[in-house]
C-alpha cells in the first residue's frame, strides 16, 4: 500500500504524562459530579409538578403512559441520585411540550437490565449515568437539547424510538431488539472533531470482538464502512451519528448509535450471525454490548485525546472495508461528467478519504453530507 498522507509530527507524551492525564481525568469526573450535585442542591429551580420521582409500573394509568418515561440509573446510589435530580429539569426531546414526561428511579417490567449493564461496566467517565426509556422520540434529541442539564458522559438508552435519525436527516428504523443509545462527551481541539465518529466506530467493532471472546463465542467480524456505518457479512447492522455545538471554549458532542443486536430485520443482526456459526450459541445481550462499548471507548478516547487519531490508524484500517478498494469518481470537465477510477489508500488528516488515480494524482473524496 502506498504511504499515507504526510502529517505534521506530534510530540508524544511520556508514560508519566499519560498516567497523570488518566488520573486527572478520573479526578475530574468526580469533581464534576460533586460540582453538579452542589449546583442542583442550591438551585432555586424546581421540577415541574408533572415530574414523578417514583417507581413506575409498565401498566401505569393512561395519563402516565402518555408521557415519556425516563428511568434514572447510576453506577452508585450517589450517581443515581445525581442523575435523577438533573433529569427533573429536562425537556422531552421529541418535540412535545415541556413537562410531558415522568422521571423514575425504577420501572417494573423494564426491558433493559440496568443491574447487569452496570455490573459489566468498567468505564469511569462514560456510561456511569444512564437514562432508560421504554419508548422515546429520539435519544439523540433528548441529550442534545438537555446537554447542559446532564452530567457529561451520560447515556440515554431506549427500547423503541419513533423519531430515530441517521446521517443526512435519514430516518433510522428502530425496531425492538435494536440497541439504541446516545451519550455525551466534550473536546477542545476542533481539528479532532471530524475524527470522533471514527473513534466511535472502532470502539464498537473492538467491543463486539472482545465480548465474543469473553463469552467464548465465535468472533463476529463487524467492519466499518466509511464514514459511519457498521457492516457484517456485507449487510448493514449499525450506524453512528455525531453532532456538536460550541459553548464556553468547548465542543459539546452528542453521539448516537443504533446496532442490530437481536432483530434480524430489516437486514441482519449480531445474534443471527452467531446462530449461523453455531446453532446452539448463546445470544449476545444489549446490556453487555453497551457496557463493553464504553469500556473500550473510554480507553480509545483517552488515546485519541492525548495522541491524536494517528495513534489509532492501524487499528482503524484493520477494521474498515476500504483498503485498496477501487471506486469511480465523477469530475465535471467542460460541462460534462467524466468518470475516473481511483484506489482508496486511507484517510486524509482531516478525515476524508485519500485516494490515488490511475494517473497517479491524489484525490480527497468527500461523503454525500456528514457534518459533525
Amino acid at each position: 500500500m502506498p504511504p499515507f498522507p504526510v502529517r505534521l509530527p506530534q510530540a508524544q507524551p511520556s508514560s508519566t504524562t499519560r498516567a497523570a492525564a488518566a488520573a486527572a481525568a478520573a479526578v475530574g469526573a468526580v469533581i464534576a459530579a460533586v460540582a453538579l450535585r452542589r449546583y442542583l442542591s442550591t438551585s432555586r429551580r424546581r421540577p415541574s409538578a408533572s415530574v414523578a420521582m417514583s417507581a413506575l409500573r409498565s401498566s401505569s394509568s393512561s395519563s402516565a403512559s402518555a408521557a415519556t418515561t425516563l428511568v434514572a440509573y447510576g453506577k452508585s446510589p450517589q450517581d443515581q441520585e445525581l442523575l435523577a435530580s438533573a433529569a427533573g429539569s429536562v425537556a422531552p426531546g421529541e418535540g412535545g411540550s415541556a413537562g410531558e414526561f415522568a422521571v423514575a428511579l425504577s420501572y417494573a417490567g423494564a426491558g433493559f437490565d440496568a443491574g447487569a449493564y452496570m455490573g459489566a461496566l468498567r468505564a469511569r467517565r462514560f456510561g456511569r449515568w444512564m437514562l432508560w426509556s421504554p419508548r422515546i422520540g429520539s435519544t439523540q434529541d433528548l441529550i442534545a437539547q438537555n446537554f447542559a442539564k446532564l452530567p457529561v458522559g451520560v447515556v440515554c438508552v431506549a427500547d423503541v424510538q419513533f423519531k430515530g435519525r441517521g446521517r443526512s436527516k435519514n430516518v433510522w428504523e428502530s425496531p425492538p431488539g435494536c440497541l439504541m443509545f446516545s451519550f455525551t462527551s466534550q473536546m477542545q481541539d476542533v481539528r479532532k472533531l471530524p475524527l470522533m465518529q471514527y473513534v466511535v466506530c472502532l470502539s464498537m467493532t473492538e467491543a463486539i470482538k472482545e465480548l465474543c471472546r469473553a463469552k467464548g463465542l465465535p468472533e463476529l467480524d463487524v467492519r466499518i464502512k466509511w464514514p459511519n456505518d457498521l457492516y457484517l457479512k456485507g449487510l448493514k447492522v449499525g450506524g453512528i451519528l455525531c453532532t456538536s455545538s460550541y459553548e464556553a471554549k468547548l465542543y459539546n458532542i452528542c453521539t448516537g448509535i443504533g446496532l442490530n443486536v437481536d432483530n434480524e430485520k430489516p437486514s441482519t443482526c449480531l445474534n443471527a450471525a452467531l446462530q449461523e456459526a453455531n446453532a446452539i450459541s448463546p445470544r449476545l445481550k444489549r446490556e453487555d454490548v453497551l457496557a463493553y462499548f464504553f469500556n473500550k471507548f473510554e480507553n480509545l478516547f483517552e488515546i485519541f485525546s492525548n495522541q491524536g487519531f494517528q495513534a489509532l490508524e492501524e487499528q482503524y484500517y484493520n477494521s474498515w472495508l476500504h483498503s485498496g478498494q477501487r471506486v469511480v469518481v465523477q469530475d465535471a470537465h467542460e460541462g460534462q461528467s467524466v468518470g475516473s477510477v481511483v484506489t482508496i489508500q486511507g484517510l486524509t488528516p482531516t478525515g476524508y478519504l485519500y485516494a490515488i488515480g490511475e494517473d497517479d494524482k491524489s484525490y480527497e473524496l468527500h461523503p454525500d453530507g456528514n457534518s459533525l
